[in-house]
């Protein structure tokens, strides 16, 4: 299995893929550029909304649109009208904060994550967005929240604060969405960049984006143990979600900032999305309820 370019692109910080099984059509952001892309395969048309602020996440909703994680809070969004609504402010007391990666639970509530938009400060925290819109804390003093996962089985909640270099796993009560008792399930070793976005297949394994390391990686949460590496052609390597016919497709996102001129040059499709065709199947988008 090797990564092909799939959209050429150089997104600034191409974050947050989600595969729309109904559409075939993949959404994805660029958190820098304010911007977010809808590639629609059938007819290969790339279709872009701009926004206002950064824009860190995106899932999708039930009842139609998305929700979104923002710079200054999180939204709903109408894609079709591009109506943009206010949902909840978690940190209107830390204004240098934004929110980075979000996605949502089995049943339906949206977890986000915020962080120091200078990357200097633990002020981040994860939050977890109820059906009603009432947001309760999850985790706080993080650096740069990113990847989550839940196991096959909702047992197992899986949360990645990137500089910590591991993954971390909870006990996880699909009734309530609470978490507890952190253990850590992966470490990344040195040299490898650090662990970013995630996405979990229908084994139980995670798929983990290496940002400054060059490729993705299969992980055994339950063991620790390294399964598979992918290399990617592009320095910045920041999440992953499966998709496709078969939901056996690896859709990868990348960055072009924090690239030297020379990675660049030996790296020219960073910003790009890229595609593995795995032989896993992966879970099941959740959507928000709310």
């Amino acid at each position: 299995m090797s990564a092909e370019v799939f959209v050429n692109i150089q997104c600034l910080l191409g974050e947050g893929p989600y595969y729309d099984e109904q559409n075939a059509a993949l959404y994805w952001v660029d958190i820098l550029d304010k911007k977010v892309y809808c590639y629609t395969i059938e007819n290969e048309e790339l279709h872009t909304k701009e926004f206002d602020q950064h824009v860190g996440c995106l899932a999708p909703r039930e009842n139609g649109g998305f929700i979104l994680g923002m710079e200054k809070g999180v939204y709903s969004y109408d894609w079709q009208t591009d109506t943009l609504a206010h949902i909840a402010e978690p940190e209107p007391h830390l204004p240098e904060n934004r929110f980075n990666d979000g996605k949502c639970d089995p049943m339906g509530r949206f977890f986000v994550g915020s962080m120091d938009h200078k990357e200097k400060q633990t002020t981040g925290s994860l939050y977890m967005v109820a059906d009603d819109h009432n947001v309760h804390p999850m985790i706080d003093q993080v650096a740069i929240s990113n990847g989550l996962a839940w196991s096959p089985d909702h047992t197992s909640f899986y949360f990645i604060d990137s500089p910590t270099k591991q993954v971390m796993t909870y006990s996880y009560n699909k009734e309530t969405g609470h978490i507890h008792s952190p253990s850590v399930a992966v470490t990344f070793p040195e040299g490898v960049g650090v662990p970013d976005g995630m996405t979990m297949d229908e084994e139980g394994m995670l798929w983990i984006a290496h940002f400054g390391g060059a490729r993705v990686s299969r992980w055994n949460p339950i063991s620790g143990e390294l399964l598979n590496e992918y290399p990617i052609p592009a320095q910045n390597v920041t999440s992953c979600t499966f998709g496709g016919p078969e939901r056996k497709d690896l859709f990868i996102t990348t960055a072009s900032a924090k690239t030297n001129d020379n990675t660049l040059k030996k790296h020219p499709y960073s910003g790009a999305v890229f595609r593995i065709r795995t032989s896993v199947r992966g879970l099941k988008t959740s959507l928000f309820k709310g």
